[in-house]
């Protein structure tokens, strides 16, 4: 990640992204698209009728910052990089996840679960936010910093699509799904953010 002053929020992802999460951010509607048709075609594993709005593309509203705090998170894999072969789609459990404000802009953490993503929020319109991060696997230690391991970096865009309710949608992840969805949900009071 760039070096930047003390204090100094970095307002335009623009100057951060990697030629590569710059092609998988342009292309996003064409990941909307396939992963949706293949996860309507191909058996899966979960509930992905009652996901509702959450797999719309359509579905944003205005107002996409977040509050900080404690969120429950759960990610969503639609379609499959092995095509025919593979899930059509994956519903996983909830798991625990962080937004906080640092000194260069709001993060967002997924503290929980075996892929753990963690990057910086980046005002993009009142619609969406711009997502720079790393992704850690199982065992190992929160992620790097985007742009120093780029087989773990990602770009997502943030979007509201209900009145506390998000979705961080990755197009053309590294592995298994050609589009991965995080839902985040308000934590209810009280409830710690836990790190498994």
């Amino acid at each position: 990640a760039p070096d930047a002053p003390t204090g100094a929020v970095l307002a335009d992802w623009r100057g951060v992204i990697t030629a590569a999460d710059r092609d998988r951010y342009q292309r996003r509607a064409a990941a909307w698209s396939l992963a949706l048709e293949q996860s309507r075609r191909q058996a899966g594993s979960g509930d992905l009728a009652s996901l509702g709005d959450l797999i719309d593309p359509a579905a944003t509203r205005a107002g996409v910052t977040p509050p900080e705090g404690a969120y429950r998170c759960r990610t969503v894999k639609l379609g499959s990089q092995g095509g025919d072969g593979g899930l059509g789609y994956v519903v996983y459990g909830w798991f625990a996840c962080r937004i906080e404000n640092t000194a260069l802009g709001l993060k967002l953490t997924k503290l929980s679960g075996s892929q753990r993503q963690a990057g910086l929020l980046f005002p993009e319109n009142d619609r969406e936010m711009v997502f720079l991060g790393s992704m850690a696997l199982a065992s190992e230690p929160t992620a790097r910093a985007y742009g120093q391991r780029p087989e773990r970096d990602m770009v997502s865009v943030l979007e509201r699509i209900g009145e506390s309710r998000w979705r961080l949608v990755t197009p053309w992840p590294a592995n298994e799904s050609n589009l991965d969805i995080l839902e985040l949900v308000p934590a209810p009071a009280g409830t710690p953010a836990r790190r498994r």
